[in-house]
């Protein structure tokens, strides 16, 4: 079930002071995450591999490529509906190897524990990390633990890398739009974020909103299968939800990207949720879903793979990909307007991820 996304109904969050000290808004994937890296990280570790800002680096190894990604997860709660900081961990890191055509392979874990942590909490996200890595066939083969005094780390920080084997003949990458591309989303959007919301406010619904955290891995298999290299771009909207991500390929492909607000998939509790707590659910991450862009003559076959998965049976055309407006993403209204969707100066939602 869905519901409409009312343009201009939703808060957004307000700028956020510059000065000499992060901010929770340099975390939100928005315009000040964009600038901390152009600022603050990129004039000291720029590289080939890096510069491209996938979501992994592909590298040569000996006759072959391969791409390594990491991320760190700081959600809180580190217990939710449809999951926890252990399964978001192992899912985050493999969509993420995924979205570039790699074949996931390996894993490490570095676990950062705070003074105080409940063991059982501990060896509840342990053991949901082992089953999801033995679920989807891709070992965590190393990893490392430190500890914190108490109050340093919030209960549990993991971060961890996958390693990934590329394929030659199936590399989507964020500048690889094209205009007359068509936009898919794999299934409804904002289920992650708001599942964490919810249990933060402690906000009741007739039912509960579960994470979408999933592997997303059979998805890119099947793609890969039937449309090869008409895949143009793969990415899982998470931090910044679809707004952001969309900028962010926009940007580097140098096009514009137009959406219709009308098949935009929310589910109806994700939007109320939104709606009473004053957030735009294309701004809501997202750990189960990924974006697509392939070529128009390719939609029904995509969305036929999509389909015949659990994963993407809701999978959807949300948009276009058009040389017009070159790194905007414009959204256009139930109303017949037209809005720019931006990224976000500050952070709708800090730690869900």
């Amino acid at each position: 079930m869905t519901a409409p996304i009312l343009a201009g109904s939703f808060l957004t969050c307000p700028t956020p002071l510059a000065g000499d000290r992060v901010l929770l808004g340099h975390g939100s994937g928005g315009k000040l995450s964009a600038a901390l890296l152009k600022e603050r990280f990129l004039p000291h570790l720029a590289n080939p591999a890096l510069l491209r800002l996938g979501d992994a680096a592909v590298v040569p190894v000996e006759g072959a490529q391969i791409a390594i990604s990491t991320d760190t997860f700081v959600v809180s709660p580190l217990e939710f509906p449809g999951g926890n900081i252990g399964t978001l961990a192992i899912h985050g890191t493999l969509n993420d190897l995924a979205m570039m055509g790699a074949r996931p392979l390996y894993l490490s874990a570095g676990f950062v524990l705070e003074e105080g942590l409940p063991l059982d909490v501990l060896e509840r996200v342990v053991e949901a990390m082992g089953r999801t890595s033995k679920a989807t066939n891709v070992p965590l083969v190393t990893g490392d633990t430190k500890v914190v005094e108490r109050g340093k780390a919030d209960g549990l920080f993991i971060n961890t890398t996958g390693v990934g084997l590329m394929d030659p003949g199936f590399q989507p990458a964020p500048d690889c739009a094209r205009p007359g591309d068509v936009v898919l989303v794999s299934s409804p959007l904002g289920r992650h974020g708001m599942a964490i919301m919810a249990v933060r406010e402690g906000l009741a619904f007739e039912t509960t909103i579960e994470s979408d955290t999933a592997s997303l891995v059979p998805l890119v298999d099947t793609l890969r299968s039937a449309l090869g290299n008409q895949l143009h771009v793969l990415r899982d909207p998470t931090r910044g939800g679809l707004a952001s991500t969309l900028n962010e390929i926009a940007a580097a492909s140098g096009v514009g990207i137009e959406l219709d607000e009308p098949a935009i998939p929310v589910p109806s509790d994700v939007a109320a949720a939104c709606e009473m707590l004053g957030l735009d659910p294309l701004y809501v991450a997202n750990e189960g879903v990924l974006a697509a862009m392939v070529s128009e003559s390719c939609l029904e076959a995509a969305l036929t793979c999509l389909r015949a998965h659990p994963l993407g049976r809701s999978a959807v055309a949300i948009g276009r990909v058009v040389a017009q407006h070159p790194a905007l993403v414009v959204l256009r209204t139930y109303l017949g307007g037209t809005r720019i969707v931006d990224l976000l100066p500050g952070d709708q939602l800090p730690r869900i991820c």
